[in-house]
Order: C-alpha cells, then structure tokens, then sequence
C-alpha cells in the first residue's frame, strides 16, 4: 500500500445521505505521502512532453500545481464563473440536480501545449468533461488525465471516453 492510501477516510453519509466521501486532505496534509502522490501522478507522464497542467478548484488545484512543478510545467486554473479577471473560455456541464460552469482564462493554453488534466477525484466525470471540452476550445492537445482517486463504480472513463481518447490514469480506483 502506498503511504497516501492509508490516509483516506471515508465518511458515510457526506454530503447527504447515501453518499461516501472520499476525505484526501489528510493525505494532503501528510508530507511523506503528499509527496510520493505527485511523484507518481508525474512519474507516470514524465515522458508525455506535459508544457501545462489544468486543475480543478479547489482540490485539482493542490494536486495539478504540485504535480505541474514536478513535470516543469505551467499550471492552469479552471475555476467557477466570475473568479478569472480577463477573457475566458466557458464550460457548463451536468450535475445530480442542475448544471455548474467551469472557465479557462482564453490565453491560457495555445495549440503548441501539451496538456496533462489532474484532480484529486475523478466520481462521475462532469467536471473532467468540461475541462476537456476547454482544453479542446483552446486548439491545446489533450495527452491524458490524472487523478488521486477513481470511483470506478459511477465508470467515470466511459464518459470521459465520450469526449476524449486520451490516457486516463488513477493511483487509486475504488470498485464499491
């Protein structure tokens, strides 16, 4: 077992019943494992040419600029509507009751980059879809997608498979 493994605690019922929460932020808080989480998200595209890492707010954004600043690369913020101060690409996309927007400063990324998208959870693929339509937007060339955890029961990959053939990788995948 990986030293972030054991640091994962579930927590019933959060947000709301039925739910099981994935808590990371002990391993986050964890150097030693914080650590060795990175290393192996950039171990495994170390040799894919990564010029930027998109993230997430607020989770994607510890883990993305970590692992940006192991690869040599620049970090790329994909934040809510209205937290980015110059033009921006714009994203909706679905969630269990309603829609929620993502954006992507429209300078961000240029079809010379080679983008890496890495979050710390990847459930049922919403949000990783948006930030591969704005990758898309931007004329970048999307080389694969990263994430601490996978909830594999909710097949996040077969709908990120809808929108992109890139490589999807998890350090961990939970099955139930």
């Amino acid at each position: 077992m990986r030293p972030y493994e054991e640091l994962i605690v579930p927590i019933p019922d959060y947000p709301k019943p039925g739910i099981v929460f994935q808590d990371l932020t002990p391993a986050f808080a964890d150097g030693a494992a914080f650590a060795a989480m990175v290393d192996d998200l950039a171990a495994h595209f170390a040799d894919a040419g990564i010029t930027k890492v998109v993230g997430a707010e607020a989770r994607g954004f510890i883990v993305g600029a970590a692992v940006a600043l192991r690869l040599g690369a620049g970090f790329v913020p994909c934040r809510k509507p209205g937290k980015l101060p110059r033009t921006t690409l714009r994203e909706s996309y679905a969630l269990e009751y309603g829609t929620d927007v993502l954006e992507i400063h429209a300078d961000a990324l240029t079809p010379d980059d080679v983008v890496l998208i890495v979050d710390d959870l990847v459930a049922t693929g919403g949000t990783t879809t948006a930030m591969v339509r704005l990758i898309r937007a931007s004329g970048a060339h999307l080389a694969g997608l990263g994430f601490v955890m996978e909830l594999a029961f909710l097949s996040p990959r077969a709908v990120i498979a809808e929108e992109t053939d890139a490589e999807v990788f998890s350090l961990i995948a939970v099955e139930g």
